[in-house]
């Protein structure tokens, strides 16, 4: 039987998660996975359910939301016309095979080196975000071929190792291939519903200790922070947007950048058993 005071302190540390992620989606921009993994990592780990798998509930509780978060961003950006469908389209097979090939190589991995895996590209995410250019190109246009195939399946396999939409890395990639950062953010939203929904099928059948899961935790996705955190981002993302229209969004997003490459090193020093 679920003790009461276990999911009351679950549910209040899920409120504060929630509450915190929408905010930061809202005012930043930025995918609320990127804020999810380690809030989770730290929210589980406090309640008692550190273990080897750790790290796939984080990773799969998070992309279950962007599911959700996701297809309502895809939703508002495609009635003002900014989603790239062509670029959807395209990489939409790459980014699919390349995150089941994350779900699958995320299931055979402890929670250690997860962590490992995801201190380092959260660290070169937070890097970017702290100092990285608005003027910065690598080309004029999306690559085609077989440079497009490559860059698709890094971006769903990485994605998922770090339990991610498609914001972090496919607003970046699209930016620094020309295109307009309006038209990347919303067609980075249908990247993060080709990432996650492939992943989380196959999360859900990953069993789980028993005894290192929260309560209600179908394969490794926990159902409890799922529907918390889901209300929640829902509730707080317009305090962020209207935050984000009321200040000057720059500065906070490179000092974001600078607490998150603070939080991978962190996660870094875990990971060493530092």
């Amino acid at each position: 039987m679920t003790d009461p005071m276990l999911l009351v302190q679950m549910l209040v540390l899920l409120l504060v998660t929630g509450a915190v992620a929408g905010v930061l989606a809202g005012l930043l921009g930025v995918g609320g996975g990127i804020v999810l993994v380690p809030a989770f990592f730290y929210v589980f780990g406090a309640l008692g359910f550190e273990g080897p798998q750790l790290m796939q509930m984080c990773l799969a509780t998070s992309l279950a939301t962007i599911i959700v978060t996701s297809v309502r961003s895809v939703h508002s950006h495609n009635k003002k016309g900014a989603v790239d469908w062509d670029v959807l389209r395209t990489w939409a097979p790459g980014i699919v095979i390349g995150a089941a090939w994350g779900m699958v190589t995320a299931a055979s991995l402890r929670s250690g080196t997860l962590q490992l895996i995801f201190g380092v590209l959260a660290l070169i995410v937070g890097l970017y975000m702290a100092f990285g250019r608005s003027s910065w190109r690598l080309a004029d246009a999306m690559p085609t071929g077989t440079k497009r195939i490559t860059a698709s399946l890094l971006l769903g396999f990485m994605s998922v190792l770090m339990g991610i939409g498609g914001g972090s890395f496919g607003v970046p990639f699209m930016s620094l291939h020309g295109v307009a950062i309006h038209r990347a953010v919303a067609t980075a939203a249908g990247f993060g519903v080709l990432i996650a929904v492939p992943a989380v099928i196959g999360f859900l059948f990953v069993p789980i200790d028993p005894a290192m899961r929260p309560p209600y935790t179908l394969g490794a996705v926990n159902l409890v922070a799922f529907v918390v955190v889901i209300a929640m981002t829902l509730l707080s993302a317009p305090w962020g947007v209207r935050l984000a229209h009321a200040m000057d969004a720059g500065p906070l997003k490179k000092a974001f950048g600078v607490f998150l490459t603070l939080v991978a090193l962190n996660m870094l020093r875990k990971a060493m058993g530092w």
